[in-house]
């Protein structure tokens, strides 16, 4: 394996991230709790690591800040435009996969 600086790392991990980024906002058929039932993670996790990091180097970020950078608008305005009501199904795998914290 070539060798990686940290810098190209961090331009690697980043360039990954966008386009992460972009396949969720062109995949809004998917919904978070198939992402979290399949993945243990979703849109909101994303976002909420995003806010972690800023945070942790000293920037203030809110929830509502993070969650439009993660789905390309504001957060309410994704959920009318996309989210619909989970199925039953759904929300059961959710109950049995649900993160533990």
């Amino acid at each position: 394996m070539s060798e990686i600086s940290p810098e190209q790392r961090t331009a690697f991990e980043a360039a990954a991230f966008r386009l992460l980024l972009e396949h969720l906002r062109e995949r809004s058929d998917v919904q978070n709790i198939d992402l979290m039932n399949l993945a243990g993670f979703c849109r909101n996790c994303l976002s909420n690591w995003y806010r972690e990091a800023a945070e942790a180097s000293g920037v203030p970020m809110s929830k509502e800040e993070s969650r439009e950078i993660v789905y390309g608008m504001p957060y309410e305005e994704w959920r009318t435009q996309n989210q619909g009501e989970a199925s039953p199904e759904q929300k059961a795998a959710f109950e049995r996969n649900r993160p533990k914290e």
